[in-house]
């Protein structure tokens, strides 16, 4: 009985990446994630006193990068930012943080 020689596309697949266990690395990733939860720091006064004066001089159109706590980690955001003082609510892109979630605060150029 003679052999049938494989095509190169065939051979090609038994080397192709295999994930044995589905959803594995997801759920390492969100174990580290996890595994690297902060808790919040106080502000001290004078950052505090500094990220008040830039929300007050805040003008339509000015872009920030913010840092903020959030569910146990800390984020940097860079945006387009917009005021909410009734809800107490900083705005940068289409992500809403509370004011006493802000770590800091820095004015970007236009």
């Amino acid at each position: 009985m003679a052999r049938v020689k494989m095509s190169r596309q065939m051979r090609a697949k038994q080397f192709a990446p295999f994930d044995a266990l589905k959803g594995l690395q997801d759920a390492l990733r969100l174990k580290e994630f996890e595994h690297e939860r902060v808790t919040k720091g106080e502000i001290q006064e004078d950052k505090a006193e500094e990220i008040s004066k830039i929300l007050i001089n805040l003008e339509k159109g000015d872009i920030l990068e913010v840092t903020y706590f959030q569910d146990g980690h800390n984020f940097v955001l860079r945006g387009v930012a917009k005021v909410d003082i009734e809800n107490r609510m900083l705005q940068v892109g289409g992500t809403k943080i509370k004011l006493e979630d802000v770590l800091d605060l820095k004015l970007c150029e236009k």
